[in-house]
């Protein structure tokens, strides 16, 4: 049964929807706004040094020239028919849906809920620097959802831009099994076009004023040729490897015709194989229109993944299957939530089956309750247009709806089925937050309250012994962003303590506790009675419990109070009052009162059970290491090293590219404050750096009683 709609403009073969990920200053904006320049969605280029980028519409990004939201895009693309050469589909209307993601690590989250429900993405790289730490955490976001890449090897037109080098890190440091389709031809200024591998063509860019879309095919000869042919072979055996079709062809000597070896490379990157690499210049308007070609070419359309699977709310055990289908029960996963101030609250969604239409009611089985949609809008970064319907295989937004988080399943009325949210990390980072005037409290609430909706990672809390309003996130920038888009969205003055690091406890050897709560007071008095037992967990395994109570010495009915205090009592650890994490605590024995035992005095005796279990557990406390990683030139390698460990940071490894040395190492976060400046300062401007979250490790201890006479003082 054909899945689409007679009423759909564009059908689901033809739908692409990919994302552009990649580390911080890799040109990913660029290479979003090329893409909408090449395929007529602009007219004019805007550049993200000029602050003029689509993608990047707030104030904050255009001021510091980086991604902080991700923009979603909706563009089509025809593959042009071109003599000798082979296209899997020649002028045919393709629809792409596009999200440009944050490559900044404090922006995590939104790359993450991107990927969750993006069918393919392009993983830019830059060709001077290669793979960096950012770029591995996206790869490794890729790959936990299964999506399927293209990698583009940007800024080949930089000095000291090396395809063949960032080629050979995606294979050794990501472990991809990566094969090259389109090659650079020349490098820094001398970069003029790319060679087609599997067409055996070469491409040449004109550097003319119409930025680069007029370009040549030409035979290839001498050297290049010689490129070509090895680069073929490779690619030849690669998908032999990976694919049954291509690799009987190719053990009987049977002919492959090149468009049996496109199919081959589409099977195989849709299914996680083989990752096809690109190579050319966003800025220097070279490759971008090859390179949408390989997207419709090998990228999976929504037909061409396995369907979503979501499960019962009621009984997690049961799974339903999400068919990609217009004439299925509508299904969509609410990804986005953003603040409009034209609009209200638009929630991104992606459609995995079904169709939705303005007016209609939609069902949320988290909440149990339905609301009328009152606006679709298809989404061009900041730009609304308002449409009719919206079909599976779509991302779009909508209005009207009150009762929506992040990663909530919606779905046609009376219809449980939940899809599998995207996991975020936790918050690093706090710090305390204030209205500078009392009559801006309710307006800094709200706005709180809007931003925590929007972003999972950024939390709300107060701190019940001094009143304050605490605001965590994932880092410095992230919070500094954050306070000034509650400035200038908000209008709301706030001021800010010192950042706070999130600190940790757990316990490092078993230990027993007992709890006991007794009160008589005239009247039901109030007992509970709990013995437990615990000991250190696995890492990242967090609190888990098990029950061995025999022989009701604790009633059933008490159970939950005694989970429920257990619980509560891992918010606050003894040794300065930080979360406790990976506990495993068995509740072995207790008693109860006939009259006088309640939930409440269960609950009770379970706090003061765990507090004593702690006490003898040897509580220890953790705190954050972020893996650091500082590009610096080779005279300045020492001054960088002799500063990191001054901040007790352990040196894992350093490398050479060209000129430039890496030094990787882990430092705890708290030593990281302000090294942006001190590292400037030690290297002449000349050294950058990136951090993302690794683990939390011991804190030494004479750092530790200043931790507590700070957050206890």
């Amino acid at each position: 049964m054909n899945p689409n709609s007679p009423k759909r403009q564009h059908v689901l073969e033809r739908t692409r929807n990919i994302g552009i990920a990649a580390h911080i200053d890799a040109g990913k904006t660029t290479l979003t706004e090329r893409i909408l320049f090449y395929t007529g969605m602009i007219h004019k280029i805007g550049e993200v040094h000029d602050g003029a980028a689509t993608t990047d519409w707030m104030e904050q990004e255009r001021e510091r020239g980086i991604t902080i939201t991700s923009a979603a895009v909706t563009t089509e693309w025809w593959q042009r028919a071109e003599e000798g050469t082979v296209k899997l589909f020649p002028e045919q209307k393709q629809r792409i849906n596009i999200i440009d993601t944050p490559g900044h690590v404090d922006f995590t989250a939104e790359v993450e809920r991107s990927l969750r429900v993006l069918d393919g993405a392009i993983v830019v790289f830059c060709g001077v620097a290669g793979v960096q730490p950012q770029s591995e955490t996206v790869w490794r976001q890729a790959t936990k959802y299964n999506v399927p890449r293209i990698v583009f090897v940007n800024k080949m037109d930089r000095t000291g831009a090396d395809f063949s080098r960032v080629f050979d890190e995606v294979k050794d440091k990501l472990g991809a099994n990566a094969v090259r389709i389109l090659i650079p031809i020349g490098a820094e200024d001398q970069l003029i076009g790319q060679i087609d591998v599997v067409n055996q063509k070469a491409v040449y860019f004109s550097d003319d004023d119409r930025y680069g879309s007029t370009y040549t095919i030409a035979e290839l000869d001498g050297a290049l040729k010689d490129i070509a042919s090895q680069a073929y072979d490779e690619l030849l055996h690669a998908v032999a490897d990976v694919d049954e079709v291509i690799g009987d062809k190719f053990v009987h000597e049977e002919p492959i015709s090149l468009e049996d070896l496109k199919m081959g490379i589409r099977r195989a990157t849709i299914a996680n194989k083989l990752i096809p690499v690109t190579g050319g210049s966003a800025f220097k308007n070279k490759g971008v229109q090859y390179l949408l070609d390989a997207v419709v070419d090998y990228l999976p359309s929504p037909l061409d993944i396995p369907p979503a699977v979501g499960m019962n709310p009621d009984n997690e055990d049961v799974k339903i299957e999400v068919k990609t289908s217009d004439h299925e029960k509508f299904v969509a996963l609410a990804f986005k939530l953003w603040a409009d101030k034209y609009v209200g609250k638009l929630i991104f969604f992606r459609v995995y089956s079904g169709v939705i239409k303005k007016g209609d009611t939609v069902y949320n089985p988290r909440t149990r309750r339905a609301e009328r949609v009152g606006r679709l809008i298809q989404i061009q970064a900041n730009e609304h247009k308002d449409i009719d319907a919206c079909y599976a295989g779509d991302i779009a937004a909508m209005v009207g709806l009150k009762n929506v988080t992040t990663g909530d399943t919606l779905a046609a009325e009376k219809y449980d089925v939940v899809l599998e949210p995207p996991t975020f990390p936790e918050p690093v980072i706090s710090m305390a937050v204030e209205p500078k005037t009392k009559a801006d409290q309710e307006k800094l609430a709200i706005a709180l309250g809007r931003l925590s909706e929007e972003d999972p990672t950024f939390t709300v809390k107060t701190d019940e012994e001094t009143g304050q309003t605490i605001i965590s996130g994932m880092g410095e920038l992230h919070l500094e962003i954050i306070i000034d888009r509650i400035r200038r969205e908000f209008k709301v003055e706030a001021n800010t303590g010192a950042p706070q690091i999130a600190y940790r406890e757990t316990i490092t050897k078993p230990a027993g506790g007992e709890g006991k709560l007794i009160k008589q007071s005239g009247g039901r008095g109030q007992y509970g009675h709990v013995i437990l037992a615990m000991k250190p967990n696995e890492k990242g395994k967090g609190l888990t419990i098990e029950n061995k109570v025999i022989g009701g010495t604790i009633p059933k009915e008490y159970i939950n109070a005694v989970i429920k205090g257990i619980t509560e009592s891992m918010t606050n650890g003894i040794i300065a009052g930080y979360p406790v994490i990976d506990v495993h605590v068995d509740i072995l024995d207790g008693s109860y009162h006939d009259v006088d035992s309640n939930e409440n005095a269960f609950t009770m005796a379970a706090i003061f059970a765990m507090k004593d279990g702690f006490k003898k557990a040897k509580s220890i406390l953790l705190e954050p290491i972020m893996a650091v990683e500082v590009s610096t030139p080779d005279d300045y390698q020492g001054d960088v090293m002799g500063d990191l460990s001054r901040r007790r940071g352990q040196i894992q490894n350093t490398e050479s590219k060209g000129k430039l040395s890496i030094v990787h190492a882990n430092v705890p976060l708290k030593e990281m404050f302000g090294y942006s400046t001190a590292v400037r300062t030690l290297s002449s401007g000349r050294a950058s750096y990136a951090m993302t979250p690794s683990h939390f490790e011991q804190v030494p201890n004479n750092i530790v009683e200043e931790i507590v006479s700070d957050r206890l003082g």
